[in-house]
C-alpha cells in the first residue's frame, strides 16, 4: 500500500508556462529512472484540463509556526524627564550684512493705494456753477463748489437714495448740491439739508444717517484739487497730519507763464502712461503738428 501510494506521486512534473501575443507553451518533463523525450504542446488556447491541478493531496506544506526569539524583551518604561542635547555646532544665524538687512526692512510692507493724497483735477478746469463727475483710483466721485465754505467738495457721485449721479444734478440758491432725480440737497458735510417729499409736519428724515452721502477729503494746492480716497471718518482730519506733496515752482507765476496745466480722460493704467511718457522719440511721429520738438533726423 505505501508503494503503491509512493509510486503514485513519485512522478514530479515541471510546468514552464510561456504565454505571448500568439501562442501559449506547456512543458511537461517526467523524471524518472528511464529520461524520456519532453513533450511539447503548442496551443493558441490551453485546455483547462492541462492548467487544473490533477494532485489530489498538497506535494509539500509550509511550516508558518511563529517561533519566540531567546533574546530579552528590552523594558518599555515611560519616561519622566527629557534632556536636550545640544550639537556641536551653532544653530544661531549668522549675523546679516547691512544689504540684507535693508532687504529685510520691506518684507512684509503692503503699499496701500487708498491711504495717498491724490491730483483730483486742475481748478481751472472747474465750474463753480456745477458740479464736475471725475473718475479716479476707480471711484465715482463728484467735485462741486461749496459757496457757504468757500471751498471744493468731493462726494461719492451716487445719491444715497436712489443711487442717481449727483454729478448731474445742480447747485441750488442756497448753495446745496442737488439730486437731479429728486431734488434731495446736500450741504458740504454731506449731511442732507432737504428732502422735498418729506411731509413738513411729520419727522424729521433728512436728519438720518442714511440720507448722509459719502465725503472723501479735499484741498486746494498749487492750484489743484485733491482728494483722500477714502470716506471713513477716521481720515477726516488727514489733512491736518498728512499733507499733499509740494511743488514750489507751480505756485510761481513766472513759471505758469510758459506752462498749461490740463488734465485728460486716458482710458488706460498709469504704467501705460509712464512708459510713453519716457519714451519721446516718438513725439515728432505721434504727434506731428501737435507739439512742439526738435526736427527729426534725416
Amino acid at each position: 500500500m505505501q508503494s503503491s501510494q509512493y509510486s503514485k506521486y513519485s512522478h514530479s512534473y515541471a510546468c514552464i508556462y510561456m504565454q505571448s501575443c500568439n501562442s501559449l507553451d506547456i512543458q511537461f518533463r517526467e523524471d524518472n529512472s528511464s529520461t524520456m523525450d519532453a513533450l511539447r504542446i503548442v496551443s493558441t488556447v490551453a485546455p483547462p484540463s492541462l492548467i487544473r491541478p490533477q494532485f489530489s493531496k498538497p506535494i509539500f506544506t509550509l511550516s508558518f509556526t511563529h517561533k519566540r526569539s531567546n533574546l530579552t524583551p528590552f523594558p518599555k518604561t515611560k519616561p519622566n524627564k527629557f534632556n536636550a542635547i545640544s550639537p556641536p555646532f551653532s544653530t544661531q544665524p549668522e549675523a546679516e550684512t547691512d544689504t540684507d538687512t535693508e532687504n529685510l526692512d520691506h518684507q512684509g510692507e503692503k503699499f496701500d493705494w487708498f491711504s495717498h493724497w491724490y491730483a483730483l483735477s486742475p481748478v481751472a478746469d472747474l465750474d463753480k456753477r456745477a458740479p464736475r463727475g471725475i473718475k479716479a483710483m476707480g471711484l465715482d466721485v463728484v467735485v462741486w463748489w461749496d459757496k457757504n465754505e468757500n471751498a471744493w467738495k468731493v462726494f461719492d457721485d451716487r445719491c444715497p437714495h436712489r443711487l442717481a449721479p449727483l454729478s448731474e444734478g445742480r447747485i441750488d440758491q442756497w448753495g446745496r448740491l442737488q439730486c437731479v432725480y429728486h431734488g434731495w440737497c446736500f450741504g458740504g458735510s454731506g449731511d442732507c439739508k432737504f428732502i422735498p417729499q418729506a411731509p413738513r409736519d411729520g419727522p424729521v428724515v433728512h436728519s438720518s444717517p442714511k440720507a448722509c452721502v459719502g465725503v472723501y477729503p479735499s484741498t486746494t494746492q498749487n492750484g489743484i484739487v485733491w482728494f483722500w480716497p477714502s470716506t471713513d471718518p477716521k481720515y477726516k482730519d488727514i489733512l491736518t497730519k498728512k499733507k499733499p506733496p509740494y511743488i514750489p515752482e507751480l505756485d510761481d507765476p513766472s513759471y505758469f507763464e510758459r506752462t498749461v496745466m490740463f488734465a485728460r480722460d486716458i482710458p488706460y493704467g498709469y504704467e501705460v502712461l509712464v512708459e510713453n511718457l519716457m519714451d519721446p522719440s516718438h513725439v515728432p511721429y505721434s504727434h506731428i503738428g501737435i507739439m512742439t520738438y526738435a526736427p527729426p533726423p534725416r
